[in-house]
């Protein structure tokens, strides 16, 4: 297979993710009454599925993983990545430091370009260097990753009182590693039976391909959540009308005949 063929299927393999990237990160409403009717189990439960639909946390890790080739290795660099994401989540929600969530993801959206880009010895080859230190790395992106998580927890209703609110970030912040932990291990088992194989060498470079271009499609889809969301009448429909195609097929109940002259 060329590699144009291989370029073509890792685009057609991240645009396969956009329902998945579309669904990753919401807090329903009944999410949220679940919160003001539940209690600290709520939150883990919630921090755990969170982890399971963060597709560019996952996809981030996949991409940290990927040659690591021993179980210490592995151990050290998810290490780092937890402390990083977990303080960030622990304290900025204490402290009520926020951003625009679409702007947080869309830079966590490059961390996963970055791993791939370094997966595939971009540093080396376009800026003859060598790659920065991957450990130092893995920890800043890891509060980040943090950052994007507490971002999304602050649209919660946590309460007034102080121990409770802490309580609440602890209990999601074990959720999340506790789903962090589930989709390790299926990466790490799947990644060390194929590690084994012919095949890794041979389509390692074109897997990390396909991690950039998701990790792309992703930051045009926060991208374009962020648009929508700062300024919604800027698109050629106003926001009344204007509908995802993936939330409203019906073409005739956005029409608007006053357009019609346009």
């Amino acid at each position: 297979m060329t590699i144009s063929r291989f370029r073509s299927a890792a685009l057609g393999l991240s645009l396969t993710l956009l329902p998945l990237a579309l669904l990753a990160h919401g807090i329903s409403d009944a999410d949220k009454q679940r919160m003001l009717d539940g209690g600290y189990l709520q939150y883990v439960g919630l921090g755990a599925s969170h982890m399971l639909t963060g597709y560019d946390h996952l996809l981030f890790l996949f991409g940290v993983l990927f040659f690591l080739a021993t179980f210490k290795d592995v151990v050290k660099f998810v290490t780092v990545f937890t402390v990083g994401h977990s303080l960030t989540l622990v304290f900025a929600t204490l402290l009520q430091i926020t951003w625009n969530y679409y702007l947080v993801d869309a830079i966590i959206a490059l961390s996963v370009m970055y791993k791939a880009f370094d997966n595939n010895g971009g540093f080396q080859k376009h800026f003859q260097m060598t790659s920065p230190n991957l450990l130092w790395m893995v920890f800043g992106f890891g509060l980040l990753h943090g950052f994007g998580l507490s971002t999304r927890l602050q649209q919660l209703p946590l309460g007034d009182d102080p121990g409770a609110i802490l309580g609440r970030i602890l209990s999601f912040n074990l959720g999340v590693e506790l789903g962090q932990i589930a989709a390790l291990v299926l990466m790490v088992g799947a990644l060390s039976l194929w590690r084994h194989r012919p095949s890794f060498k041979r389509f390692s470079h074109a897997a990390n391909l396909a991690l950039f271009y998701a990790g792309v499609y992703l930051l045009f889809t926060q991208l374009h959540g962020y648009q929508h969301d700062v300024a919604p009448d800027s698109f050629r429909f106003p926001a009344a009308e204007h509908r995802h195609a993936h939330e409203d097929l019906d073409v005739e109940n956005t029409e608007d005949p006053s357009r019609d002259g346009l």
